[in-house]
């Protein structure tokens, strides 16, 4: 399957790509709580999100008083 057959976002993550939104949605995390919780050693494993996808990540995180796990 292609990335382009996947939405833009899911659940009330913010636009990342299609590739680390899908590399997310097979791990299971849709939501902002989600990733804050995976973590940002676990996100910077996952093929498809790169530093890009974890800053803006990390920023709404911050904007909502989140913050990535270590």
């Amino acid at each position: 399957m292609s990335t382009r057959d996947l939405p833009e976002t899911i659940g009330d993550l913010p636009k990342i790509g299609r590739p680390a939104t899908s590399a997310l949605m097979v791990e299971g995390v849709t939501t902002l709580a989600g990733v804050a919780a995976f973590g940002r050693k676990r996100l910077a494993g996952l093929h498809g999100v790169g530093p890009k996808a974890i800053r803006i990540l990390a920023e709404e995180l911050e904007s909502r008083g989140l913050e990535l796990s270590e």
